[in-house]
């Protein structure tokens, strides 16, 4: 069904890290370098009401739509060309986006963005696990890619609050410009260059269903909050769809673009889940630790972006021990005590979070041991789930981990912020606001102690297997 690839003049090992550390550095930088630039965002182009959160919807609905697609693309036409092809798109309407006249026009150029990382994140991904298969080489390249995410990440909310205060908003989208053309050259001169013959049915068919089933989901959770009525038909659609999809799967069989069997793999659907969970926890987290910062402790945009760089530097140390612990400790372990140590750190912020608190005295001891427990199981989640794909299989099962992290990250903010403004009163009284954000930063620490739970269980294969 499937003939083995083809590799013409392939780099080293280490130049295909470095591109896919690359890539993933601007696919988390563009997850959070818009955030905090939303209200510059509004009064520039003059965004009515709520309206201007779809510069952030309509970037979440095509990336989390798309990614299952672009990781088939990937299995089908090589990790190099759909990689570059979503460079040069994203590139295009970053540029788009800086330049927007209007807001439909800015709305329009975030979801190109987003189509752009959909083709990117899942093929980075996919090469990566083609150039470190197995061994103690594996553990360290995902811990380094995992640093990157939360690099990424990170600097995302320290730019994006520079620029908006400094410069303006058009720079914040701007910027990712000159990253996806460094991100382009990487990818040109790092993943090689596979010629792959595929011979399996293209499904599109099955491609249709899920795209349009995982749009019609995550629109439902974030951007149907002011339409009830609205958002429940939204998931009754994107049930049906779902259905359908895995239908028409279980019918093509060897020709299916997602094999259902690969999701019944312990391995996979259990690092799938642990997924799900800890991306909840973590973009709920992010969320409750800028609205604490920023309207609990009055911070400004820049300081407050400056002031999450410990965390993310506390996961970039995380992800490293991961490294250095993923020869001797299945990646199991590690997801289990990487949950539990950032479930500690997020459950003592929320002991102590007050209105009179400090960023010193209450946010940055919490913070830096959440940010290690994150980084450490980061790397290792993403190394189990994808450990032991079948070359033609790769991207899909890469689209497949992205996907379930960003419709965690989705669902989570929904759920998790409804509950800490059903405490906090919509935000209006710091005091209020400090207990509303206390109750979302426990919540994110029960979803960690259960994303520990399932790793222990779900996740207990021997390293040799889990990374073979």
């Amino acid at each position: 069904m499937f003939r083995k690839s083809i590799t013409r003049t392939p780099p080293g090992v280490g130049a295909t890290l470095a591109a896919v550390c690359v890539v993933q550095f601007l696919v988390s930088l563009d997850l959070s370098i818009v955030n905090i630039a939303i209200p510059y965002i509004a009064d520039g182009l003059g965004f009515d009401g709520a309206e201007v959160t779809w510069v952030v919807h309509a970037y979440a609905i095509a990336f989390g739509g798309l990614l299952l697609v672009g990781g088939m693309l990937a299995d089908r036409f090589g990790d190099r060309r759909v990689l570059i092809r979503g460079a040069i798109v994203f590139a295009v309407a970053s540029l788009l986006a800086g330049l927007a006249q209007t807001p439909i026009h800015l709305v329009a150029a975030r979801g190109l963005q987003g189509l752009g990382a959909a083709l990117m994140a899942p093929a980075a991904l996919a090469a990566l696990t083609a150039a470190f298969p197995a061994g103690p080489a594996r553990a360290r390249a995902f811990a380094v890619w995992g640093a990157m995410n939360a690099a990424g990440g990170a600097a995302g909310v320290v730019v994006g609050g520079v620029l908006a205060e400094l410069a303006g908003w058009r720079w914040v989208m701007l910027a990712n410009v000159p990253m996806a053309v460094v991100a382009l050259a990487f990818a040109r001169g790092g993943i090689p260059a596979v010629v792959r013959r595929d011979t399996r049915r293209p499904d599109l068919l099955g491609g249709l269903l899920v795209t349009a089933g995982a749009v019609a989901l995550v629109w439902s959770i974030v951007g149907g909050a002011t339409h009830p009525a609205a958002r429940f038909a939204a998931i009754a659609i994107a049930t049906l769809l779902l259905a359908a999809f895995v239908l028409v799967e279980r019918r093509r069989g060897a020709d299916a673009m997602l094999r259902l069997g690969l999701v019944a793999q312990r391995s996979v659907g259990g690092a799938n889940l642990c997924n799900l969970l800890i991306g909840a926890a973590m973009a709920s987290a992010f969320y409750f630790l800028s609205l604490t910062l920023q309207r609990v402790f009055q911070a400004g945009p820049a300081t407050a972006g400056l002031q999450v760089l410990p965390f993310a530097l506390a996961v970039v140390a995380g992800s490293v021990l991961a490294g250095r612990l993923g020869g001797s400790l299945r990646p199991g372990v590690l997801v289990t005590s990487g949950a539990f140590v950032t479930a500690a750190g997020f459950g003592g912020l929320a002991a102590i979070l007050t209105a009179d608190g400090t960023f010193v005295a209450t946010v940055l001891v919490p913070s830096l041991i959440a940010g290690a427990g994150f980084g450490m199981c980061l790397g290792p989640v993403v190394s189990v789930a994808t450990a032991g794909a079948a070359p033609h299989e790769r991207g899909v099962t890469s689209g497949l981990l992205s996907t379930s992290r960003q419709l965690g990250a989705a669902v989570g903010l929904a759920c998790l912020g409804a509950a800490a403004d059903a405490v906090g009163g919509g935000g209006a009284d710091p005091v209020a606001l400090a207990s509303g954000c206390a109750v979302g930063f426990l919540l994110c620490a029960v979803l960690l102690v259960v994303a520990g739970l399932l790793s222990a269980v779900l996740l207990r294969q021997p390293a040799a297997e889990t990374i073979a």
